[in-house]
Order: structure tokens, then sequence, then C-alpha cells
């Protein structure tokens, strides 16, 4: 049977992006996303509804990320989902469903105003946003990882 896994998420950054680089030199980015939904309830009542959603962005997408995104700012992501499972120290199985980003699209005014994303340094803002797409790397390019994912979150 076949298979197909892509996600497009259209959302408000929850946070600033965190950069990292792997020892092979790689830049890699985390990001938090809030996507937002609305619909009527049963009582014919709007009710809004946000989905947090984690999402890792590789190389030069990564890097621009990092560069020109902060809290707030509006983008556009398209990937594929990942599941990352480790083990805490006491033994507890944990995993997390993620998005690995394979593009990009920076959304918003580039002028500081209207929540873009970040200063542009005077340059022209484009009808449609800036696009940056790299190939993430295979799960299978780099080894474990020193921490599990989640380990900071507070609750």
């Amino acid at each position: 049977m076949a298979s197909f896994n892509r996600v497009i998420l259209l959302g408000n950054l929850t946070r600033d992006p965190e950069l990292r680089y792997i020892p092979s030199g790689t830049p890699v980015a985390e990001l938090g996303l809030a996507v937002n939904d609305r619909r009527k309830n049963a009582q014919g009542e709007w009710v809004d509804e946000t989905t947090f959603v984690d999402v890792t962005l590789w190389s030069r997408t990564a890097e621009v990320a990092s560069e020109y995104l902060s809290k707030g700012s509006p983008v556009l992501i398209e990937g594929r989902l990942k599941l990352d499972s480790w083990e805490t120290p006491d033994g507890q199985k944990r995993s997390k469903l993620k998005v690995v980003g394979e593009r990009m699209q920076m959304l918003g005014s580039r002028g500081g105003s209207g929540g873009g994303g970040g200063g542009g340094g005077g340059r022209p803002a484009s009808r449609g946003g800036d696009q940056y797409s790299q190939p993430a790397p295979s799960d299978d390019d780099y080894g474990p990882q020193d921490s599990g994912p989640g380990d900071d979150i507070p609750f």
C-alpha cells in the first residue's frame, strides 16, 4: 500500500527560533507554531481552537528563520510528520509528533509593523513573501541526540 506524508501549516511563532549546529556544522532551528481553527459548535456559537506544533528546520532554511523570524511572526511551513521517541532517566517511554519543515514562506511585512518577519534591512517587500526550501536530511544522517524532545517542557 502506498503512503503519503505531507503537512502544510500556516500560523504564528510561539517563541523565537532556537538555532544550533550539529557536529557536522549543519544548522538546525526549532520553532513553536500556533495554528488557529475557528468553527461552530453544536449551539451555533463560534469556537476558536489553537493547535501548538513543534517544527524543525534544517540548513539554510534554519538560518533564515533564525535571522528574520521572531515570536508572533506569521509563517507558512510545508513538510512531513515525524515521531520522536525517547526514554526518560526513570525508564518511562515518551514520544512526540513533530513536523520536519522542508519549505518555509515568511508572511507579513518586513518593516516592523504588522507582526512580520523582523526587519528586512531596507530590502523591498515582495508580494508573496519569501520562500526558502532545502531538503531535510534523512533521520539516519544524524546520530542520537543528547536529550529527548520535550525535556524543557515546564509541565
